[in-house]
């Protein structure tokens, strides 16, 4: 299996540190707000990713961690009027219930920055004691000058990045990329520590979490691509500095989300919330959609992709209409082979998709050839595979009900009947029922091989 690190900058033949065995730490939710589609993308291509490597017989540690103390969490409580932590609680449960929305498997562990405030402290202290960190009037830094990799990972160099970075006549910094380890004497939320009362910095909270939950070097460290830049270079930075070992074996990072081809921002009030897309599109067509590009590359949310989503979710429902295919097991074909060849080539979704779609195209031309046998088992291995992805989960009927007030046997009932006054040329009541359904969301389409139906 070969996975793009983003250290190295190409694809790797993946080994994990012990056999079968995955470590994985996924930078998680800083919670001030409610979700929206771009979160939605990155934690569902790890949801993708998890469910692949489980799928294939490895024991993933799937840790993903929660920001719960943060400059815009104290902001944001203060204008609401609110504590902190109710703050945090308040969204931490929506995010929940968005993820649930999404079919998203839990992580295996969802530690808080704020309850881990002794080890972050543990952290600084090595810091400082090694000559990596330095106490100054207003906060504790990390010197960026003391590790000699820093940049690795952006392939940043650190005297570039000195010479073009503003210089503030004010800090008490050493140098202007030296980043914030302990915010001393804030307001809103403050622990006690040996530099006085304050809050720890972004960065140090996901060190502690992670090596906490998962060791000093775990297998994958993952997250959004704008956070590749400084925080998980800062990680990597820290992390080192403390253990003197390598922090992750293998970095993986998603790419951006824009909406009609711009970039997503509550200024140009095309913010989107992963409840309101839920609003007009399923859940399922919401994953199909985030799931069709690589996961490593931009992409574009827009409602004609949404749409064309949807339509191709209709045409694998489709095929798998008046199959019985809920046997036992599956016989693994050809099919299988592609879809893994495609997911074991860092977990290349749209390829391992349309082999999905051309399991449903030969399904259909089974159908048509009254070869129910080997349609059904074809269908087994289609809803198999597609289960990896999180598809396909629910009986088709079910499926071409959602969001419509009549069973599936009332609507053939009403189909039947249109045929029938069809036969005898009432085409008055043939348009009537048509429209009828129409109003109620369904859409009739006559074939030569008869009349089918979807929702509009």
């Amino acid at each position: 299996m070969k996975i793009y690190n983003t250290l190295s900058g190409k694809k790797e033949n993946f080994v994990p540190i012990e056999k079968n065995k995955i470590k994985m730490y996924v930078c998680g939710m800083t919670v001030y707000d409610d979700t929206h589609i771009g979160h939605a993308r990155t934690f569902l291509s790890f949801d993708i990713i998890v469910r692949y490597l489980r799928s294939i017989n490895y024991e993933v540690s799937y840790i993903r961690n929660i920001t719960d103390v943060d400059d815009k969490i104290i902001s944001r409580a203060e204008e609401l009027e609110i504590t902190p932590k109710e703050l945090t609680e308040k969204y931490i449960d929506s995010m929940n219930d968005d993820f649930h929305s999404l079919g998203m498997i839990e992580p295996d562990s969802e530690p808080r920055a704020t309850d881990n405030i002794d080890s972050i402290i543990s952290l600084i202290e090595i810091l400082i004691q090694k000559g990596h960190a330095y106490e100054g009037d207003s906060d504790v830094y990390f010197s960026a000058e003391s590790f000699d990799s820093y940049g690795k990972l952006s392939r940043r160099n650190l005297e570039d990045m000195l010479a073009g970075a503003r210089v503030d006549i004010d800090t008490d910094k050493k140098n202007p990329v030296d980043f914030v380890l302990w915010k001393k004497n804030t307001e809103g939320l403050k622990w006690d520590s040996p530099w006085g009362e304050g809050r720890p910095g972004w960065h140090i909270e996901c060190s502690a979490m992670s090596m906490d939950a998962l060791g000093e070097t775990f297998d994958i460290h993952g997250g959004g691509s704008d956070l590749k830049f400084p925080h998980h270079e800062n990680e990597i930075a820290q992390s080192e500095c403390v253990t003197g070992k390598e922090f992750a074996k293998l970095w993986m990072h998603t790419g951006s989300l824009r909406i009609d081809k711009e970039k997503m921002s509550k200024s140009l009030k095309n913010f989107v919330t992963i409840k309101d897309a839920l609003e007009t599109h399923s859940s399922e067509v919401l994953r199909l959609f985030l799931i069709s590009s690589h996961y490593r590359s931009p992409l574009n949310y827009s409602e004609g992709g949404l749409e064309e989503a949807k339509n191709s979710l209709d045409r694998l429902y489709n095929s798998l209409q008046d199959l019985v295919y809920e046997s036992e097991g599956y016989i693994q074909s050809e099919y299988s082979d592609k879809f893994h060849k495609a997911m074991q080539d860092d977990f290349n979704t749209p390829s391992a998709l349309s082999v999905l779609f051309e399991m449903a195209r030969r399904i259909n031309t089974l159908k048509k050839e009254n070869n129910s046998e080997e349609s059904s088992v074809l269908a087994k291995e289609l809803v198999t595979l597609s289960g990896i992805l999180g598809l396909l989960q629910v009986k088709p009927a079910n499926y071409f009900t959602q969001g419509i007030d009549l069973s599936e046997e009332e609507i053939k009932g009403y189909i039947l009947e249109r045929n029938q006054a069809r036969d005898r040329k009432d085409f008055d009541l043939s348009d009537k029922i048509r429209d009828e359904l129409l109003e109620k969301g369904i859409i009739l389409e006559d074939k030569e091989s008869g009349t089918t139906w979807k929702k509009s």
